[in-house]
């Protein structure tokens, strides 16, 4: 008989989580590349398995096409990941997913540098290129 790990099923419905409406505006510049960062250095998401929070600093590296993002519903998605059990590496592939999802950017890197705990920095680099 397998063991279940005891992490089994705790992200089961991270791809099906509904978050806040991210907003954008038309980008006027679409003849150039040119890269826009975002920094968030108060992220809080909590720990699915024993639901203590994790603090990250979330910085969002991307080249825009039609549309950039809208800070105040970004920010409004951030704040919503405060009571999110999730795995550091399912919220930067989720966050990467629902903003490309949005912008359809050019190229789009998300990199969560999650605060030490127990001894150990997790820091998780997802990224888009437009095909």
């Amino acid at each position: 008989m397998k063991k279940r790990s005891s992490y089994e099923g705790l992200q089961e419905n991270i791809r099906r989580l509904k978050t806040p409406k991210l907003e954008v505006w038309q980008n006027k510049y679409l003849d150039r590349d040119y890269t826009i960062e975002i920094e968030f250095p108060e992220f809080t998401c909590m720990c699915p398995k024993t639901g203590l929070p994790d603090f990250a600093s979330i910085n969002i590296r991307y080249i825009p096409d039609k549309v950039c993002l809208e800070l105040k519903s970004l920010k409004l998605y951030m704040i919503f990941y405060r009571s999110v059990g999730v795995f550091h590496e399912h919220v930067i592939n989720r966050i990467l997913n629902d903003l490309t999802a949005v912008t359809r950017p050019r190229m789009m890197q998300v990199t969560g540098e999650f605060n030490v705990r127990g001894g150990i920095r997790t820091t998780v680099t997802a990224e888009y290129k437009k095909q």
